[in-house]
């Protein structure tokens, strides 16, 4: 198959790339490893509500998201935030009404944010989206550049755009291979959120609520060290979910963790907290398709992302890094995933 524009990555950058290629009838294919778009952005399903595995949040000041959900038809609600917030301690005590309500302010999208990448992934025709297509290999011919995947044929096509992670880009075999000072500079930028672990307990009622709590909590013992509402806006499911803190190493033994996870909300929130209808955890850093081994030590800040001159011009500007970690102002948010489509646009018109 031959195609001008060749997309690897289906996930909200992709996904907003292809969207804009279509609008202005260019020729792409978007293709990704997974039987699913999204990439990061996943969520569950439980008693017919969706909770977000991945990223949740969005916030004000963030124009791309807020222009996008508008232009979709999509609804966002406030995260909720009303109650007494909760403390644990390094010995397992509680405390309440301590702190303050770190996510105020910011949005969370009605569907879980797969409503977001769902809309966006139907407006493409069936034949510019392949699943299941994971690239191995890239080789530059001159003319134009080969990409080979596990199953399937070759794609050829004359500008590729990798929408993936730079540390997930810089393992694909490429002919001839990248500059040295590129593969440095991409194996070097943490992958935002692939380190990180992620919780989510679903219940009838979200009795928290009902008990004067607001569902967000701090803890000093684990193994979740922030805890948050995660309930729908309107009816159940209700849901609380946590970022798990322990390293990735101590954390294969998913019975020993579920059980961990459980007594911690039982300990903070009472009984009922521990006995939910459905848990599940997420663990990013073990996700081939999102994370690497130097990803399983999560960064302790938020990184400087951006696109250094090192990952820049490769193949003749005919190779061109894309994905929320590439966004100059916002990387490693949603709206640095789109900030990074419009980036990767303007060079595709450039060169």
């Amino acid at each position: 198959m031959e195609t001008d524009i060749l997309i690897v990555g289906a996930g909200l950058s992709g996904l907003a790339l292809a969207r804009m290629l279509e609008a202005e009838g260019q020729k792409y294919l978007l293709v990704e490893a997974r039987d699913r778009t999204g990439g990061r952005i996943s969520t569950v399903e439980v008693a017919g509500a969706r909770f977000d595995m991945g990223p949740a949040w969005f916030w004000p000041g963030q124009p791309r998201m807020a222009a996008l959900v508008q232009e979709l038809g999509l609804e966002r609600f406030d995260q909720y935030f009303e109650g007494d917030l909760s403390y644990e301690d390094e010995s397992g005590q509680v405390q309440r009404g301590r702190g303050y309500a770190s996510m105020q302010g910011s949005y969370r999208l009605r569907g879980g944010l797969t409503s977001l990448t769902d809309a966006l992934a139907v407006q493409l025709p069936e034949p510019r989206l392949r699943l299941n297509s994971q690239l191995t290999r890239l080789t530059d011919t001159g003319d134009k550049i080969v990409a080979q995947f596990a199953t399937g044929d070759p794609v050829s096509a004359k500008r590729v755009v990798l929408a993936l992670p730079p540390r997930i880009a810089a393992e694909i075999a490429m002919v001839p291979p990248l500059p040295d000072t590129a593969v440095t500079a991409m194996s070097s930028c943490a992958t935002w959120m692939a380190g990180q672990a992620k919780a989510v307990a679903v219940y009838e009622t979200a009795f928290w609520r009902h008990e004067g709590y607001s569902g967000d909590a701090m803890s000093r013992r684990g193994p979740m060290v922030e805890i948050h509402d995660a309930s729908p806006r309107d009816g159940g499911a209700y849901a609380l979910f946590g970022f798990i803190g322990i390293p990735s190493a101590h954390r294969r033994n998913a019975s020993q963790l579920n059980a961990a996870v459980l007594a911690q909300l039982g300990r903070i929130f009472g009984p009922k907290a521990a006995d939910p209808i459905a848990l599940h955890i997420k663990d990013w850093a073990f996700d081939p398709h999102t994370a690497t081994i130097a990803d399983q030590q999560p960064p302790m800040a938020h990184p400087h992302y951006g696109l250094p001159s090192a990952m820049k011009g490769l193949w003749n500007d005919r190779l061109i890094l894309s994905g929320t970690e590439t966004g100059h102002r916002f990387g490693g948010y949603l709206e640095g995933a789109l900030e990074a489509a419009e980036i990767s646009l303007s060079r595709l018109k450039e060169s």
